[in-house]
């Protein structure tokens, strides 16, 4: 499912995420709810695979999950930008943190730009008040 296919839905929901609420790392609790299992019966079986294995490799592959998973978002993305934004900022922070800089250096340009136009001399401010 991508997220232009979506129009109402809750962006939040399309991805498999780690839950934040999760008994360990929420990985079990953050499947269950994307794959619509229950998630004591998820623990059940990830426990028995996790035995079956020897403890060590399946616990080995759950650390793993838990690292390759994302988080769960702390707010409920709305629109494909916040799931963009927000896909881009937890593989990435520092490349996130450039476009919030670029995108916020473009609104202060712009802003400056109204000013400059505002302040300036030749504004015409009788004409514009007395429409």
């Amino acid at each position: 499912m991508t997220y232009s296919n979506m129009d109402t839905q809750d962006y939040s929901q399309a991805r498999l995420y780690r839950s934040r609420s999760g008994a360990v790392f929420g990985v079990c609790k953050g499947a269950a709810t994307y794959f619509g299992f229950n998630q004591f019966w998820l623990r059940v079986a990830v426990f028995v695979a996790i035995l079956m294995s020897g403890i060590w490799p399946g616990f080995f592959v759950y650390i793993l999950f838990a690292l390759l998973m994302k988080p769960e978002p702390v707010v409920p993305l709305e629109s494909s930008e916040d799931a963009e934004f927000y896909s881009s900022y937890v593989s990435s922070r520092a490349m996130a943190l450039q476009r919030l800089k670029r995108t916020f250096e473009n609104l202060d340009r712009r802003i400056q730009r109204m000013e400059n136009i505002v302040t300036a001399r030749d504004y015409d401010w009788e004409r514009r008040l007395n429409e």
